[in-house]
């Protein structure tokens, strides 16, 4: 697998955590890491691109601190020595709160995206294809860390003299905090066992509902629902216009909250799909329609802004 973006994501990892980034790191290749900051434990935490496990050569350090009003570091080391602070005096993230953090590489610098609202930008200092880790360490819970590129088409060698291209998952057209609502896009290959479907956003502060659809043709496989008026997470399939039962069952509170982030990953299994909100699983949906490739089409609707999308 030569090309970084497509790199399957690392979910639920555990922190301190590394992990390889195949391929190095790309121009145009986005990283994003989403999880929660820990309310409990400890003031920081940090986000690493590097070259190996070692820590000794960072090319970009990426340190929220949460004292002294809250700031955020950015540095590299080189053979172990650190070189000039950056302080970027402004923390935009919350003592136990979800966040989506993503970092897209440029010629230049690194853009870093917090919640979908651009932060800062880091002129590289040292060539970024060293990069090939990433790591994150500190006061922080992981719910994943994905990989996607900037480009609609990139080609890939397979046999030799044969070339073939795969669209990069997914075609990333819209800027940050812009895709536009409704939301519609294609699942490339459909549902099989293993596909992931992850999406991050934010609950607008006056929300009522908003809606996660996976679909095939005109039938809704997969209906999710959260329901602020009724306080709900309903579920439900439906098929020539005509819902089925509803299912309503959660194994705590609504974890969707009016003004907050969220991310939600769909994991799809033999028998059904596993959901999993801010990292946590939330519950299982038993399928109904049981030809999974044929459900190909996610749409998006409703009371919040998203803010990344990954099919």
């Amino acid at each position: 697998m030569a090309f970084g973006g497509s790199q399957g994501p690392y979910l639920n990892p555990a922190v301190p955590f590394s992990g390889t980034i195949q391929g190095g790191l790309q121009d145009g290749l986005e990283i994003t890491v989403s999880g929660t900051v820990l309310s409990s434990s400890g003031s920081r935490f940090a986000v690493d691109f590097q070259t190996g496990f070692s820590g000794d050569d960072i090319a970009f350090h990426f340190n929220p601190r949460f004292e002294d009003g809250g700031y955020v570091v950015c540095n590299t080391r080189q053979k172990r020595s650190w070189g000039p602070e950056e302080r970027k005096m402004h923390m935009p993230l919350q003592k136990g709160m979800p966040f989506d953090l993503c970092f897209l590489v440029q010629s230049s610098d690194f853009k870093v995206m917090v919640n979908g609202s651009l932060f800062v930008q880091y002129f590289h200092r040292v060539p970024f294809h060293r990069v090939d880790t990433i790591s994150v360490n500190g006061s922080v819970q992981l719910s994943y860390i994905s990989f996607q590129t900037q480009t609609v088409i990139h080609t890939v060698q397979s046999t030799p003299g044969q070339m073939f291209s795969t669209p990069a998952l997914p075609p990333v057209m819209y800027p940050h905090s812009a895709y536009p609502m409704p939301f519609v896009t294609t699942i490339p290959g459909g549902l099989y066992p293993s596909k992931s479907i992850i999406l991050s956003g934010t609950v607008l502060p006056s929300a009522q509902r908003f809606h996660i659809n996976l679909c095939s043709g005109s039938h809704i496989a997969f209906h999710l629902n959260p329901r602020f008026d009724e306080n709900a997470v309903v579920r439900n399939t439906q098929m020539n216009n005509s819902w089925g039962f509803e299912e309503r069952s959660l194994p705590r509170k609504m974890p969707f909250v009016r003004g907050q982030s969220f991310s939600v990953w769909i994991l799809c299994d033999t028998h059904c799909l596993k959901v999993a909100v801010d990292g946590q699983h939330l519950f299982e949906y038993y399928h109904r329609l049981r030809n999974l490739p044929a459900i190909n089409k996610l749409e998006v609707g409703g009371d919040i802004q998203l803010t990344h999308v990954q099919t």
